[in-house]
C-alpha cells in the first residue's frame, strides 16, 4: 500500500510547481519590458526636439507601464492557478492515504475484529509470554 502511494504522489505532484515558476518569470519579462520601455524613454529625450519630448515620452513609459501591467497579469493569473492546482493535489494526495489507512484498519479489523488474539509472530520467532 505504501508502495503504492509513493508511486503516485510524484505523479499527481510531478508538474505543479511548473506554474510557480512560469509565474516568477512572467512577472521578469513584465520587469525586463518596463527597464526596456524606460531606456527608450530616456533615449527619446535625449534626441527628440523639445516640441516633441513630451508625447515620445508619454508613449515610451505607456510602453513600460503595458509591459508592467502585461506580466503581473500573466503572473497573477499563474499563480492563482498554481494555488488551485496545489490545494487539489494537496486534497487528492490526503484522501489517498485516509483510504489506505482505512483499507488497513479494515483487513487488520477483518482478521481480528475483536482485537483479543495477539498479532501472529513472524516465522521462525516465538510469540512472547507463550512459552
Amino acid at each position: 500500500m505504501e508502495e503504492s502511494l509513493l508511486e503516485i504522489i510524484p505523479r499527481l505532484e510531478k508538474r505543479t510547481h511548473y506554474l510557480s515558476s512560469l509565474a516568477n518569470i512572467a512577472m521578469l519579462t513584465g520587469l525586463l519590458g518596463t527597464v526596456i520601455g524606460l531606456i527608450g524613454a530616456f533615449s527619446s529625450i535625449a534626441t527628440a526636439n523639445p516640441a516633441e519630448k513630451a508625447s515620445l515620452l508619454a508613449a515610451s513609459i505607456s510602453v513600460a507601464m503595458n509591459n508592467t501591467a502585461s506580466g503581473l497579469f500573466v503572473a497573477i493569473t499563474l499563480m492563482l492557478c498554481h494555488m488551485f492546482l496545489e490545494s487539489k493535489t494537496t486534497s487528492v494526495i490526503d484522501s489517498l492515504e485516509i483510504a489506505a489507512v482505512k483499507f488497513l484498519n479494515s483487513v487488520v479489523e477483518r482478521r481480528d475484529p475483536e482485537g483479543s488474539a495477539p498479532a501472529p509472530a513472524p516465522r521462525g520467532m516465538p510469540q512472547r509470554g507463550l512459552a
